[in-house]
């Protein structure tokens, strides 16, 4: 039987699993991400780290064939460089990732952005198996996602697909004036709708930082000890903390809308750390999005991502498999 390594390179961690040709994780392993240590120093301890497990697999009696890769950071899937990045990796863009790893592990390597590895996942053995299409997208830190169509992810022209945090949203203001988005423009669905963006509009709408230093904090806040639940915080803070939920989730749901009126997906799988934090979130997200279909989308299925943190992992080791996907 077949065996590859699917690694997920992230801007904290790198993990990376041991995939059957069935999808099965066998074993995995995670280090941090070196990501101000430059390019080269990151292939290194990436190495090292596939290395380690294709020796775990020969110990059990497993032969590695391939390495898939998904990474952060815009990636030529063709060239299997890395076209730009964020400073979240310092020295990311312009690194040579499939031919790097590839010289200093022996194997065929392959390489796409870390959020098309996730939507192949979940398309492949995840929360839309068995569909013909299927649109992913993950709010968490960021805002990203993937349209994958029958098993393939649409890469685009210049590899930048699936971005789609990075168009207008009418939320995305305060006092008239559009907010900044991390990519440098403004007035963004990421500016409005990411983990941060909402503990941002938390302390715009006049809560307190010592009372939420951050967004897992805004949520505890705005659970108001409900059910036992949640942080007990001032009134202001409390108001605040559920304004700031309710905008995120409703920007959220209302973005994911507009991408189903356009794309028209079998299935639509949402992702991320806001996806994972309960019905506080996925209510308001899911009615504003509801509420954004035209009438033959309206049963289209919306459904919460099934793999955790191995669908990135799972999906770069289908890269490698041999029946392979074109890129």
């Amino acid at each position: 039987m077949t065996h590859v390594i699917g690694v997920d390179l992230g801007g904290t961690k790198t993990a990376a699993g041991v995939v059957s040709s069935s999808g099965e994780v066998l074993f995995s392993d995670t280090i941090p991400t070196l990501n101000r240590a430059g390019g080269e120093a990151i292939l290194n301890a990436t190495a090292a780290l596939v290395a380690g497990l294709v020796e775990r697999a020969a110990d059990a009696g497993l032969t590695v064939s391939g390495v898939g890769v998904g990474s952060a950071g815009v990636i030529d899937a063709a060239a299997g460089v890395v076209v730009s990045a964020t400073d979240a990796i310092l020295g990311w863009a312009g690194t040579p990732l499939v031919s790097g790893l590839s010289a200093r592990l022996g194997l065929s390597v392959r390489a796409v952005n870390d959020v098309h590895a996730h939507a192949l996942g979940e398309a492949w053995i995840g929360a839309a198996a068995g569909s013909s299409s299927s649109l992913m997208v993950a709010f968490g830190t960021g805002v990203g996602g993937s349209f994958v169509l029958n098993g393939h992810p649409v890469l685009g022209h210049r590899f930048v697909g699936g971005h789609v945090g990075h168009f207008a949203s009418p939320h995305a203001s305060f006092e008239g004036r559009p907010l900044p988005c991390v990519c440098g423009s403004a007035g963004h669905v990421e500016a409005v709708a990411s983990g941060p963006a909402i503990h941002g509009s938390f302390l715009r709408f006049g809560g307190s930082a010592a009372e939420a230093t951050d967004t897992r904090g805004v949520f505890e806040l705005a659970k108001g000890n409900h059910d036992g639940g949640g942080l007990a915080g001032s009134l202001e803070s409390v108001t605040a903390a559920r304004a700031a939920v309710e905008l995120g989730a409703v920007s959220a749901g209302q973005a994911v809308g507009g991408l189903i009126n356009i794309l028209d997906p079998e299935t639509v799988v949402i992702s991320g750390g806001l996806a994972d934090s309960g019905e506080l979130w996925w209510k308001p997200m899911e009615a504003a999005l509801r509420q954004e279909l035209l009438a033959p989308l309206l049963a289209v299925p919306v459904v919460r991502a099934a793999l955790g943190n191995s669908a990135a992992i799972v999906g770069a080791a289908k890269l490698v498999l041999p029946e392979g996907i074109p890129l």
